[in-house]
């Protein structure tokens, strides 16, 4: 019997991080040829397994060459084998393993595997998220922290919270360290589709940072900017972001 989507992007995102802990154990690799090895290893797991398991799914993945037949797809796969290489090289845990699926360009479901802290959270199976304190948390950028960001943290009177991945970021809150993630800085799709399909799974709120809908299986994979947080805290931070806009 074949597994529901769930578990297999579940399972799928689990392996890769089990097989990019074992590149990293192995001692063969340091630095940025680690995350070298370590993205080409999970991305041909996670290819191969997914073309196996969902032959007529569309995939996109950042480590394979793009396939313009997606663009025709209800459902598409969407995978970043490693997000975060920079912190998985440097033998940090801030780093995750996105698997998710976007059906009709929503981001429907998800899995995002924290390999270091061997964590892996589901949109299909929300849990409770702790309530979030008076001074609100906001995870950025380790090396850039984005103007928008760090202007809208100050004024909420908020707490900067560094942090490495995008995934590692938005499970921050599902796992209460952190209460808002803003992003402007530039990113692709496959940084925040399993994301933003856990974080909605959960009942957070995932937008744009101009509060549109996240859309996802374009033709340009260019996604600029992300919101999420809780939703009581969506309105406030969406107000206070078109200062900066």
């Amino acid at each position: 019997m074949s597994m529901s989507d769930g578990d297999l992007a579940a399972h799928l995102a689990d392996q890769a991080g089990k097989i990019l802990l074992q590149v990293r154990a192995s001692g063969m690799f340091e630095g940025k040829s680690l995350g070298k090895a370590g993205d080409q290893t999970a991305n041909q797991f996670l290819v191969h397994a997914l073309r196996q398991q969902r032959a007529e799914d569309g995939l996109l993945s950042e480590e394979e060459k793009d396939n313009a037949d997606r663009l025709e797809k209800e459902r598409v796969w969407i995978v970043d084998p490693v997000d975060g290489t920079r912190e998985y090289g440097e033998e940090r845990t801030d780093w995750a393993v996105h698997v998710g699926m976007a059906v009709n360009g929503a981001p429907d479901l998800g899995a995002v595997a924290l390999p270091g802290l061997d964590v892996v959270l589901r949109s299909d199976q929300p849990g409770e998220i702790p309530a979030a304190p008076e001074k609100l948390r906001m995870v950025v950028s380790r090396t850039r922290p984005a103007k928008e960001a760090t202007g809208v943290c100050e004024a909420i009177g908020g707490e900067l919270v560094p942090m490495g991945s995008a995934g590692a970021k938005a499970m921050a809150i599902l796992r209460g360290e952190a209460d808002i993630y803003l992003h402007s800085g530039g990113q692709y799709e496959w940084d925040s589709m399993a994301p933003a399909a856990v974080a909605l799974g959960w009942g957070l709120h995932a937008s744009r940072i101009d509060g549109s809908p996240l859309v996802y299986n374009q033709q340009d994979v260019y996604m600029p900017d992300l919101l999420i947080c809780r939703k009581e805290h969506a309105d406030m931070v969406l107000e206070k972001v078109r200062a900066f806009l």
